[in-house]
């Protein structure tokens, strides 16, 4: 195992990465047993919100994010 970068900018990539592929996967896992899980997900997303409080908040790019998050698991069943 290789240590772990200490660009911050790296290291957060690295966790981004890791992270997606696990709920990716958790999720997956999920919706083969419940179907119904992807609907509930995708109807909760006008609660979804940037928390940024800078000009860069861009609360429809998170959504976007995460409607294209749910087309994957979609295709994926």
């Amino acid at each position: 195992m290789s240590e772990p970068n200490p660009d911050p900018i790296v290291a957060a990539r690295h966790r981004e990465l890791a992270v997606e592929h696990l709920l990716f996967g958790t999720l997956q896992f999920l919706a083969a047993r419940d179907p119904a899980l992807l609907d509930a997900l995708e109807g909760s997303l006008d609660h979804l919100w940037d928390k940024a409080e800078d000009a860069s908040r861009d609360d429809e790019a998170v959504r976007g994010v995460a409607r294209r998050f749910i087309r994957s698991l979609r295709r994926e069943r």
